[in-house]
């Protein structure tokens, strides 16, 4: 059985779209969201079927998964070696992310048909799903780094279609325009990234270009430009993508805004598609990384350390629901890009970029599983914030249970599916720099402190006074919840160091105590502490803010991050670059042009006389002209 059908889990969702987009206002809205969601159902029957062929299948010859090309169909060629061809990329990462996405899709398809049910524009919703969950599918298999360049920017425009959903809320129209403008900074330095790239090695082509045996992989190594080799330049520009895709700081600011979009997006964007992107793109270059820019992997790890850091630090302090699991994806994202950094290529070598995509693909059950919690949570009393809530577990019992079952597994606590993977991100880290383990070892306590600050702060705590009663979300939301909290519970046992490789061979790993118990013991004493402030309810948290002073007020206000964004843009940016910029434009260039057309109009006027139609006029012109000649040639011969 070959793969040619693997083509149709991308068209599929493509096709929804166009008929949702195109015709959904011409159908009841129950009918568009079942397109919808049938449409991406089948795309997740054939993404099983493929992750079964590949794994357990064809995919592997002599001990190594193989690259496989499913389908492949030439689009723009510039040369023997450089060509834009547009198919279908198999190898372990693409499949495995293939599952990810779609899983997660349906999830949240089923899942907004209650929690959209009755809003405005509901079938548009639907299309920007398909729209969405399309460009995602078509960037993970993408033959080439072009190729999946165009995806990348259909990302982001669903994105920005899906934050702005509320188009007649400023909040949420200006959360789309933040999050679009931002990334794109950061795309035109992928842009660059890529250009460069494929001049040095010659290709677009994945295949050839992550070939640890191939010629494009050495290309530009010894070409060097401050101190770096120009393939490192190329690879850094490329991170810089990733980075804006994935708010790795500084560009990390749109992705706490974009919760102005409906909470079944949220957990699109931050579980499947949009902020998982730059994982995956570090992840699919990962050869040439390795083996041709170890300094800008190690830029990788700096920066998912600190971004890691940094977020967990700032969710600690948050009241918005959305925001706390906002920035908790942030910390986490900076795990993998960490995992990334540390990883050597082959083997055991591999257990950094191993540990990477396991976390991926847990994480994305249960924190896909923690924003439709929090949808239902909000769905319910209608608030975002944590301050409005308490006492919800008797009102809500499923929602209770899948959240708590989360935020177990975020925090790393054994068996759930959290504890296998970020265990397997500490014993990359140890083994490569003690700074790193020891940083990510302080925010797995910080994550397991906020997020059950999250939940005791919604399901315990003093129960609040509700205008209504909180009741538990309808079915088509809470099953979504049970089989992400099935998923959340049993994927840590998936043994990816048999699956997801760095050289596609698999290795053995074994049980790490001196880690694994420490990393449990300071997931326990975050949530003691947790249970300990917000549990029945305390002053103390109050009191140690008011101790910490500017410091908690710097976490609160996010490290005023986006005041200085402010600062810059508009003092720095507009004031002295832009308005010289405008002035010039106006005055010298608009001025040149202006000037140059009064003269043209001014010499217009004084000739129209010429052209009076009067012949007696024309005769004296005439007549006068050829006595000027005359006397001009008599004066010229006596001279």
């Amino acid at each position: 059985m070959e793969f040619g059908y693997t083509i149709w889990i991308a068209l599929i969702p493509f096709l929804a779209f166009l008929i949702t987009g195109l015709a959904g206002h011409r159908m009841k809205p129950m009918v568009s969201g079942l397109i919808g969601t049938v449409g991406i159902g089948i795309a997740t029957l054939l993404s099983y079927v493929a992750a079964h062929q590949y794994f357990f299948g064809v995919g592997k010859v002599d001990g190594v998964y193989q690259k496989i090309i499913g389908y492949k169909m030439e689009w723009l060629r510039f040369s023997e070696t450089l060509a834009i061809d547009m198919g279908v990329l198999l190898d372990p990462i693409s499949v495995m992310m293939l599952v990810v996405i779609t899983t997660v899709s349906l999830m949240v398809h089923i899942y907004s048909l209650g929690y959209m049910a009755g809003e405005k524009g509901f079938a548009r919703f639907y299309a920007f799903l398909g729209l969405f969950s399309f460009s995602m599918l078509g960037l993970v298999v993408a033959t080439n780094i072009f190729q999946m360049y165009i995806f990348w920017e259909l990302v982001g425009v669903s994105s920005y279609l899906l934050i702005g959903f509320y188009y007649n809320k400023p909040s949420a129209v200006a959360a789309s325009k933040k999050a679009f403008i931002v990334t794109r900074f950061a795309d035109f330095g992928f842009l660059v990234g890529i250009l460069l790239l494929s001049y040095i090695t010659g290709t677009f082509d994945f295949v050839l270009l992550t070939d640890p045996e191939g010629a494009a992989i050495t290309q530009g190594s010894g070409i060097a430009f401050m101190g770096l080799s120009v393939m490192t330049w190329s690879l850094i520009l490329v991170f810089m993508g990733g980075a804006g895709k994935s708010a790795m700081f500084p560009l990390h600011i749109w992705l706490p805004d974009a919760m102005e979009g409906p909470t079944p997006v949220s957990a699109l964007i931050h579980a499947a598609t949009m902020v998982v992107a730059g994982v995956f793109l570090v992840a699919r270059l990962f050869p040439v990384f390795a083996l041709s820019a170890p300094a800008g992997l190690e830029i990788v790890a700096i920066m998912g350390a600190f971004t890691s850091l940094f977020a967990a630090v700032i969710a600690c302090t948050q009241n918005d629901i959305k925001r706390i699991l906002a920035y908790s994806t942030m910390s986490q994202i900076g795990y993998m890009m960490l995992a990334l950094g540390v990883s050597g290529y082959g083997g055991a070598d591999g257990l950094g970029y191993m540990a990477s995509m396991f976390h991926l693909f847990t994480h994305a059950m249960f924190k896909a599983l923690l924003f439709l919690g929090a949808g239902a949570i909000i769905h319910a009393v209608h608030s975002n914030f944590i301050s409005d809530m308490g006492g919800l577990r008797k009102y809500m019992p499923v929602t209770h249970i899948t959240f708590l079952i989360a935020c177990l597994a975020i925090a790393g606590i054994p068996p759930f599916a959290g504890f296998f993977s970020k265990d397997e991100i500490l014993v990359a880290a140890y083994q490569n720099h003690m700074l790193y383990f020891l940083v990510e070892y302080i925010v797995a306590g910080l994550t397991a402190f906020y997020m059950f600050r999250l939940y005791y702060g919604v399901f315990w705590g003093k129960e609040k006074t509700y205008e209504h009663a909180p009741h538990e979300a309808p079915a088509s939301m809470t099953i979504p919840l049970i089989i992400l909290a099935i998923g959340s519970a049993t994927t840590g046992f998936i043994p990816f160091q048999k699956l997801v490789t760095s050289d596609g061979m698999a290795f053995d790993i074994h049980f790490h105590w001196n880690i694994a118990l420490p990393s449990i013991g300071i997931a326990i004493a975050g949530i003691l502490l947790a249970t300990a402030f917000y549990r029945k309810g305390s002053d103390m948290p109050d009191k140690i803010a008011a101790g910490l002073g500017g410091l908690y007020r710097a976490a609160y206000r996010k490290f005023y991050i986006d005041e200085v964004y402010q600062f810059i843009t508009k003092k720095i940016i507009f004031n002295l670059i832009s308005r010289p910029i405008a002035w010039f434009d106006r005055q010298i260039v608009d001025g040149s042009m202006n000037g140059i057309a009064y003269i043209t109009n001014m010499v217009s006027a004084g000739m129209k006389d010429l052209q009076s139609g009067q012949l007696q006029q024309y005769a004296f012109v005439l007549v006068s002209g050829v006595l000027i000649l005359v006397l001009s040639l008599v004066y010229l011969m006596n001279n």
